[in-house]
């Protein structure tokens, strides 16, 4: 039922985020539970950590978003950590629109950009498969199989993903982005050069800890590296969302961001 009250979902939500200073809600086109309450959806299994045969975690699951990915990338900073964008970026981004969010367009949200939807991990020993309930209903592969990143990769969306274990914890490292996905609500751009290394670890049976580095040095003046979880999301599934079918959000957001 989550994509029956698209409407008054759409409203709730941006009016939520412009009370908390974003200025820049969209959720494409789709329903779903609130943003809070998804967000807010505590585990409720406790026990150990699921093994695979090789003794590996096993990440498979079905996971919630977490709201410091959703609204503002530069929420997740540490206490005290300035955001270090160029100033061309910093630019871009105050004068971006919200009706011109790819996301709000039905197009995809990128990396490490997190809808907020329900996603899945799926997990083999040679392939890792992110699938996205959110926006296009898309997916990532995340190869394991020993491979490197192609030497000139096509810019995509998603780009190219390697992964490693490194003890308990997944590292995937990402290149071959294009430059068309914002990183967040607040507009915040990106280049071709940006390289993403994630690291996931599963501390219990309920939670999935995640941290990410972004390295752009054509946007940013430094690598920095943001912090979120996920919880274990129990009797529900994702569900087939088709952003174009019904994307009744881009029409109705007007506004500039009106932050200082």
């Amino acid at each position: 039922m989550r994509h029956m009250i698209l409407n008054r979902y759409i409203a709730a939500l941006f009016l939520a985020t412009l009370a908390l200073g974003q200025g820049k809600a969209t959720d494409p086109a789709g329903g779903g539970e609130s943003l809070a309450g998804l967000a807010k959806q505590k585990p409720n299994v406790s026990g150990p950590v699921p093994r695979t045969a090789d003794g590996k975690p096993d990440l498979s699951g079905l996971w919630g978003p977490d709201r410091n990915f959703i609204y503002d990338i530069s929420s997740a900073l540490k206490p005290g950590e300035t955001f270090p964008i160029r100033p061309w970026a910093a630019k871009l981004a105050q004068e971006r629109v919200s009706k011109d969010d790819p996301e709000a367009n039905c197009l995809p949200a990128g990396v490490p950009r997190m809808a907020p939807y329900p996603w899945k991990i799926v997990q083999t020993p040679s392939l890792i498969v992110f699938l996205y309930e959110g926006n296009i209903h898309t997916y990532r592969q995340v190869f394991m199989d020993g491979r490197a990143h192609p030497q000139d990769a096509d810019p995509t969306w998603y780009g190219h993903s390697t992964g490693k274990w490194e003890g308990s914890t997944l590292v995937v490292d990402t290149v071959g982005f294009n430059d068309k996905f914002w990183f967040d609500f607040a507009a915040h751009p990106h280049t071709e050069k940006l390289h993403i290394t994630e690291r996931y670890r599963r501390p219990d049976l309920g939670r999935l800890d995640f941290e990410v580095t972004i390295d752009d040095p054509g946007t940013f003046t430094r690598p920095f590296t943001l912090y979120g979880h996920s919880p274990l999301l129990t009797n529900t599934e994702i569900i087939e969302y088709i952003c174009n079918e019904n994307n009744q959000d881009v029409s109705h957001i007007t506004g500039k961001d009106t932050r200082k």
